[in-house]
């Protein structure tokens, strides 16, 4: 499993917990928005790791965007849940797609 995938993988658990809406809003406004930076941070590294490996994009892009605007209450939640989708279909396809490769050679 490549790199770039992992962290889709729990960059996309991380936004889904996020979007829990009394948990997620309860940490992130208790931490004073710092799971919003340390999310940025993550998906900047994903999206370097998805370039390099030439790799989808937009779960990451989308992700950083969520990552700026999360602080506005309802907006950071429709964005978090979205983003969380993105990210998980976009890992489970890149390993389903990685498995087919394997099993072929």
């Amino acid at each position: 499993m490549k790199v770039s995938t992992i962290l889709k993988w729990v960059t996309g658990g991380l936004e889904a917990v996020w979007a829990i809406p009394i948990i997620g809003g309860t940490v992130i406004v208790s931490l004073a928005w710092t799971p919003l930076v340390v999310m940025l941070a993550l998906h900047i590294i994903t999206l370097i790791f998805s370039i390099n490996e030439k790799r989808r994009i937009h779960g990451s892009v989308l992700g950083i965007i969520t990552s700026v605007v999360g602080w506005i209450p309802v907006v950071g939640w429709i964005m978090h849940i979205i983003t969380a989708v993105f990210l998980m279909i976009d890992a489970y396809q890149t390993n389903k797609r990685d498995q087919i490769v394997v099993k072929e050679m």
